[in-house]
């Protein structure tokens, strides 16, 4: 081998040693970056003028495990998706409230029938008729805050949707954009590994909005496509289309055009999580909206339902008629059940027992629809209230089958039911999070591992001396050669 050829040899050596020194040197600095692939350098043998070989860089690679890396993404999604439903299923439960909570649904109906009794027994002192009447008030002011809750609930939820989408847009955009960088730069022979970074992470931040599916294409090309099978990105990016809604009411839903669906590129798509968009957070916040929050909605109207009933009996209370309403009644009306959505928000104590409202607290005593007061010691209506509160009843509404239940048997049964739906949500909920925290595990098993990092550079180091040793030397053969 000529002299020339092994100085080739060694310089090409030494170039290799210091592109490998700042992959090595990359990876240490990025070890706790979230979404940093580790860097491999790729190395190839050259023929250096036919007198032996020197060492070539082909490229810096990533190394990232694709199969490990596509099946977190969906783990990801899914565990968003079941943890969004079980945040849902805990608010209402909390809106309910326990039995042992002094301000829950049940406790407050079990203070109404206490005050019932109580005031039965003295039927002629107002401080008792005004304790049924607060007592009252508090149940139905419940069944308001618990129906504008749900409100609220839905409009958070529409509005997290269209936050969602702009993000959705942006990032498909943004990758679609990395494309043509990566494009560009993999042709002009540059290393565009932070661009292959960047554009993991935004695939990353949608496949937890919605699921995908990641395709290679040639020169470090992706598409994308949901796992409903709807086209994310190939050759432009889609365009998701949402319209949201400021205020929600309960009889608005995307059935009767209230409320906004989705479309890709002007085409209406289905929201929901068997459809073409769903399994994410994106797909559990359309279910929050048009699904979960609506059934909650039925259910609690029922049990406002099954309440306004129980008062309004004529039997119950003589002085009713047909336009009469009892004790509670729907927003100061008779209650028609043909609008029954939205009834647990309207549902309020009849004026003419307010004092406040122009009424007076003997018609607890005497009936809702007396002009006059009567016998101040006749507790009769009174002991039929409370009789008509605990008087098991098939409910007329609701999804509460066909058993005979009291009211507050029927609350126990609505937070029985929800509290089902929650652990429910919780078992799903723990299955995937542990499903996506292994699969994270297992994808960080591929990234950087410092120790062997620094032994890399070690083994860099002796390269380098050792090639810095081979050209002193032939330095030295040369000045000896020259001497002569």
């Amino acid at each position: 081998m000529s002299i020339s050829g092994s100085l080739s040899n060694a310089l090409s050596g030494l170039t290799a040693a210091a592109r490998m020194a700042d992959v090595v040197s990359s990876n240490t600095a990025n070890a706790l970056t979230e979404g940093y692939a580790r860097r491999e350098i790729s190395l190839v043998a050259q023929s250096v003028g036919g007198n032996g070989a020197g060492v070539k860089v082909v490229g810096v690679n990533r190394s990232v495990n694709e199969p490990v890396l596509q099946d977190r993404r969906i783990a990801t999604a899914a565990a968003s998706n079941a943890t969004a439903r079980t945040d849902f299923y805990a608010q209402i439960e909390e809106m309910i409230g326990t039995p042992e909570d002094a301000s829950s649904l049940s406790s407050r109906l079990a203070t109404l029938d206490s005050s019932l009794i109580t005031a039965a027994s003295m039927p002629e002192s107002e401080s008792r008729l005004s304790a049924v009447l607060s007592s009252a008030r508090n149940v139905s002011d419940q069944l308001n805050e618990m129906s504008d809750g749900l409100m609220q609930i839905r409009m958070n939820a529409d509005k997290s949707i269209s936050a969602q989408v702009d993000t959705l847009n942006q990032s498909l955009t943004q990758i679609d954009e990395l494309n043509a960088k990566i494009l560009a730069v993999r042709s002009s022979g540059s290393d565009a590994t932070a661009l292959l970074d960047q554009r993991q992470a935004l695939v990353d931040k949608v496949s937890e909005i919605v699921p995908v599916r990641q395709l290679q294409r040639d020169n470090d090309q992706i598409v994308l496509y949901t796992t409903g099978g709807a086209i994310l990105l190939e050759g432009n990016p889609a365009e998701i289309g949402f319209t949201p809604t400021p205020v929600i009411t309960a009889g608005m839903t995307r059935e009767n055009g209230a409320l906004s669906g989705l479309t890709i590129n002007g085409m209406a798509v289905s929201p929901a999580d068997d459809g073409v968009l769903g399994g994410g957070t994106l797909g559990a916040m359309f279910a929050v909206r048009d699904e979960l929050a609506p059934e909650v909605q039925s259910q609690i109207d029922a049990v406002a339902r099954d309440l306004i009933e129980r008062f309004s009996d004529s039997a119950v209370d003589p002085t009713l008629t047909a336009t009469t309403p009892g004790l509670f009644t729907d927003g100061g009306a008779v209650f028609d059940a043909s609008l029954e959505v939205g009834l647990a928000g309207r549902i309020e104590i009849n004026a003419a027992a307010d004092p406040e409202q122009g009424g007076a607290l003997w018609r607890l005593r005497d009936g809702m629809g007396a002009t006059t007061p009567g016998d101040v010691g006749n507790s009769t209506l009174l002991v039929a209230l409370s009789d008509a509160l605990n008087t098991e009843r098939v409910p007329a509404s609701g999804e509460f089958g066909l058993s005979m239940r009291s009211a507050s048997g029927l609350v126990s049964d609505l937070l029985s039911s929800v509290s089902s739906d929650r652990q429910a949500s919780e078992t799903v909920q723990s299955y995937t999070t542990a499903r996506q925290e292994t699969l994270n595990e297992m994808a960080l098993a591929d990234g950087v591992d410092t120790d062997y990092e620094l032994q890399t550079l070690l083994k860099v180091e002796q390269a380098y001396a050792a090639n810095a040793r081979v050209i002193k030397t032939l330095d030295e053969l040369m000045q000896q050669l020259l001497s002569w």
